[in-house]
């Protein structure tokens, strides 16, 4: 029998956690998103520790799982609405907001979201920028991210900048995945089986199992990796704690 009290409960603790939760994110703001530090990380998880033990305490028997069904549609449910509706995404998620304008810092807009000079210099430095003399614009985005544009002359050349023309790059084919043909790919391509042989062929590659993986570039190009062949010396990354 539907206990309609429990239901009810179920509901309305549900909701109101995800109003909480949604209150505090906006009240953190973007700021907690960009640098999350180890405090921050475990604040988070004592906030949404304590939004689900409400749920659960004060909810008996097997009533308690609807409250995560509920969670997942309310998140749904927002995200159709921000979708739909400018103001309500401006409201939930934030607008972006300009750091640095024409190489000049916006304090006031760091003010608003308590965003310190470190946090925009560690940021910048993420974005290979070490000069903020370099920077023309610089924006906050409401994840958290800051996007930089730099100065014209100090962005890197490009092929049209020396008016070179280029050829089409698209994404690689898989043509051959652990030992085994993706004729799918093969045939979207317009290559046969007998092209491939060949191809392995002039490689000196006889058995098609060896492959790991053979993928095609668009401008016809074959690549080819090989099991087992594994170099004699792998680069180590770690450091190495013997070196004083």
């Amino acid at each position: 029998m539907i206990d309609f009290a429990e239901l009810t409960q179920v509901f309305t603790h549900s909701i109101s956690v995800f109003i909480l939760l949604l209150l505090l994110t906006r009240l953190i703001g973007k700021k907690f998103l960009a640098q999350m530090t180890f405090f921050d990380f475990v604040t988070g998880i004592t906030i949404g520790t304590i939004g689900g033990a409400y749920v659960t305490t004060e909810v008996k028997g097997l009533y308690v799982l609807i409250g995560p069904i509920i969670l997942t549609l309310l998140v749904l449910l927002t995200g159709i609405i921000t979708f739909k509706s400018t103001p309500a995404r401006k409201l939930i998620e934030g607008e972006p907001l300009v750091m640095i304008q024409n190489g000049k810092i916006f304090e006031e807009n760091m003010k608003k979201i308590r965003y310190n000079l470190d946090d925009l210099m560690m940021q910048l430095r993420e974005k290979d920028v070490f000069d903020l003399g370099e920077v023309e614009f610089a924006i906050l985005e409401p994840h958290g991210q800051l996007s930089v544009q730099k100065k014209s002359q100090h962005l890197p050349l490009t092929p049209k900048d020396l008016h070179m023309n280029t050829q089409y790059k698209g994404v690689s084919s898989e043509i051959i995945r652990d030992g085994k043909i993706v004729a799918q790919n093969l045939e979207q391509n317009n290559l046969s089986h007998e092209w491939l042989y060949n191809e392995l062929a002039s490689r000196k590659i006889r058995n098609i199992r060896d492959i790991f993986l053979a993928t095609l570039s668009t401008d016809g190009n074959l690549y080819v990796d090989l099991k087992q062949d594994n170099p004699d010396y792998i680069q180590e990354i770690e450091d190495d704690d013997s070196v004083i």
